[in-house]
């Protein structure tokens, strides 16, 4: 037993003198005769010049932080003067970066176990050019050279301290300019001060975009709660700003963060605060960074606001939608690896348009594509601001944006090309509801909801559903923007649409039980609205009864080529209806009436002819046929020429067409079982069964034509 503590005791001893003779070694050695084994070796491996133009001296401290034993053991503190490594012979500037001084502490015992351990590193004015060229050459890409067996010596750093600084960048494949100072505040700030200072200023820009509701739900709960590692006791202590340009847009920002950054203590976090403007997009952020070493943990409250959401995409990568000015709130937590990374935005709010917008959405990279899934909740979603999602948002909007397609003068339909090039960008899977949706004062939709999908290229919303005055409209939307020319598809089916909530203020309709119900497929190829509709192929039927027709009304309605007819029919009066059925064909833009008829009290009204999507032309012929001896003051059918946007109509030459002629043209449409079936048999009011006369009237009148091709 005391041989082994013989033993022990001699091993002990021995460590003891190695130490002393080490630390004797360390502290007597003229380290500055090492400064050039130092330069050549660095200047070898990143394979540029690297030098240490000042002294190299070494002095002995003691960590008071370091906790015990290590607070009263001396630890040699390295100090390097004047560093300098240079930029590779392409940059512009000569100069990589640049130190007064580097400190470091080294600990001596690990060094006995093949450790080079680091615990602290001090960096004393560094100045730093970051340089990019347009082919990809970076100059902070090092050529370190490939060992072929691993080291038998471990490196490890503790954490990095830094004071004030300058940091330039002039990335030419990304389009991105700036230079960053950072400088030594004052006096530390406490954390959850500047997250409340943060939040006030994000609220305020939400307030200045968006308008005063951004600003009152994104004040909804309190934000200044401490996220990630962050603790009361965190602090700030350096100040940033940076000025410069993002993609031809101007570039400016400002920000705080902590004076230590821990590359191994996952404990230890470094605050962040960042204040962010490109051109009219503003991105705020207060969190904490942990981990860096291994991009591991960026946990931070995160502020969006800006004129339309597509402008993020050259930002974030982030293939969103044309809308209206926007702001939005959230908790964002990042998970970033070389492989892939996860961003996770987690109980956002906030407003787009005058649309308010929560959920929780999640962007993964590192697959064949980045993906964006999560569901999106809005409580009151106002129509208008959807319009941008198929182009139709105002002329002046995109013109002050600087991206509007201009809008053929002669053109009715939307021409505005959808921004297919992005959908490969990334794919996507949100469910989004929208509890209320309102389009102006007069026309309520009561809800909508929707899984949106994008995959490759191709968008998916299935189902499209929305509650609609009582009723309810289910439709399947396709567009793939994989092809070119894109290639559309629609299905839509309307049930039970109540009148006298379709049209709440038209008096007339206000004790109506009539309902619409209708059915719509359709194919098409296009890259806008306009070209969709000019190559749609399908058809479409729709069935009204128990309704009310002015020419008032659809002048509110903005339906130009009906308005100009009814007035020309019945003039300014109210018109009841007491059935209205459509049967429309579609071939390459053509919609051919196959029937188009509405019953009155005192005629039944006939329309036929076509409608080309195409070039927006019209050609239809309507004929009133009427009803016993009532008599309409027109004395002749009408024409409809011209286009969508400019319509032309007129009477036709010659005498009102006699009953019997009247009846025999009736007898040449065959109205279509599908207009019988859009009926619900279960309502069974005498509404629905006027339709249903009407239309078994119209079937019987022909018995021998052919049913058309479906």
């Amino acid at each position: 037993m005391q041989r082994h503590r013989r033993i022990l005791s001699w091993i002990a001893g021995t460590l003891l003198v190695l130490l002393a003779v080490l630390a004797i070694a360390v502290a007597l050695f003229d380290w500055n005769r090492t400064k050039p084994f130092i330069a050549d070796k660095v200047s070898q491996a990143i394979e540029r010049p690297f030098a240490i133009n000042g002294a190299l001296t070494v002095d002995w401290r003691r960590d008071r932080l370091a906790g015990w034993p290590g607070s009263w053991i001396p630890w040699p503190e390295f100090t390097a003067r004047d560093i300098s490594i240079a930029n590779p012979d392409w940059a512009a500037q000569p100069r990589f970066a640049h130190l007064d001084a580097l400190r470091f502490r080294l600990s001596l015992p690990a060094l006995l176990a093949h450790r080079i351990e680091v615990p602290t590193l001090q960096l004393v004015r560094p100045s730093v050019d970051l340089e990019r060229d347009k082919s990809g050459r970076a100059s902070w890409d090092f050529a370190l050279p490939e060992h072929r067996a691993p080291s038998a010596w471990k490196l490890r750093l503790g954490t990095i301290g830094f004071d004030q600084g300058v940091i330039t960048l002039d990335d030419a494949a990304s389009q991105v300019k700036f230079k960053l100072v950072v400088e030594p505040l004052q006096q530390a700030i406490p954390y959850d001060q500047i997250v409340a200072q943060q939040s006030r200023d994000a609220r305020e820009q939400a307030g200045r975009t968006v308008g005063a509701a951004a600003k009152e739900t994104m004040a909804g709960e309190a934000t200044a709660e401490p996220v990630g590692q962050a603790s009361a006791s965190t602090v700030y202590q350096f100040g940033w700003t940076a000025e410069g340009s993002y993609q031809g847009s101007p570039l400016k920002a400002k920000g705080r963060s902590g004076a230590v950054l821990a590359l191994q203590d996952k404990s230890v976090p470094l605050p962040l605060q960042a204040d962010l403007r490109i051109g009219d997009s503003h991105i705020a952020l207060v969190g904490t960074l942990t981990d860096p070493l291994h991009l591991g943990a960026l946990d931070v409250r995160l502020w969006f606001s800006g004129s339309s959401m597509a402008r993020l995409y050259p930002i974030t990568g982030l293939t969103l939608p044309d809308t209206p000015p926007y702001a939005t709130e959230g908790h964002l937590k990042a998970e970033l690896r070389h492989s892939g990374s996860r961003y996770s935005y987690r109980d956002f709010r906030g407003r787009v348009g005058g649309s308010d917008l929560s959920g929780n959405l999640l962007f993964v990279t590192g697959g064949a594509r980045p993906k964006l899934s999560g569901e999106v909740h809005s409580k009151l979603l106002r129509f208008a601001d959807l319009a941008p999602l198929i182009g139709a948002d105002s002329r002046a909007e995109k013109a002050q944006r600087g991206d509007a397609t201009p809008q053929p003068a002669d053109k009715l339909l939307p021409v505005e090309p959808f921004r297919t090039e992005r959908w490969q960008a990334m794919d996507a899977d949100v469910n989004f509801t929208g509890s209320h949706v309102v389009r102006g004062e007069a026309l309520p939709i009561d809800s909508l909801s929707t899984h949106l999908v994008m995959n490759n290229g191709a968008l998916y919303l299935d189902p499209l559903s929305f509650t609609l005055a009582g009723g309810t409209v289910r439709s399947n939307v396709s567009l793939d923007g994989s092809r070119t020319p894109m290639r559309g598809l629609l299905k839509l089916h309307a049930r039970h649409l109540k009148l006298k909530q379709l049209f709440p203020t038209f008096e007339p309709m206000r004790t109506s039980l009539g309902e619409i119900n209708g059915d719509a497929a359709l194919d098409a190829q296009g890259n806008s609205v306009a070209a969709l509709l000019g190559s749609a192929n399908g058809e479409l039927q729709l069935l009204m009864n128990d309704g009310a027709i002015s020419k008032t009304l659809l002048e509110t309605a903005g339906l130009n080529v009906a308005n100009i007819v009814i007035g020309k029919l019945f003039g300014d009066k109210t018109v009841p209806i007491n059935c209205a059925a459509t049967d429309m064909a579609a071939s390459n833009g053509l919609f051919d009436m196959r029937l188009f008829v509405f019953d009155t009290d005192d005629a039944v009204v006939n329309v036929t002819g076509t409608v080309n999507l195409a070039s927006e032309k019209l050609d239809l012929d309507v004929k009133p046929h009427t009803k016993g001896l009532r008599v309409l003051s027109l004395r002749s059918p009408l024409y409809v020429r011209g286009t969508l946007k400019n319509p032309d109509v007129g009477v036709h030459a010659g005498p009102l067409l006699a009953r019997g002629a009247g009846a025999i043209a009736l007898g040449a449409v065959a109205a279509p079982a599908a207009l019988l079936a859009l009926i619900a048999p279960s309502h069974g009011n005498d509404s629905d069964n006027t339709c249903r006369a009407v239309l078994q009237q119209l079937r019987g009148a022909d018995t021998t034509q052919p049913r058309p091709h479906r």
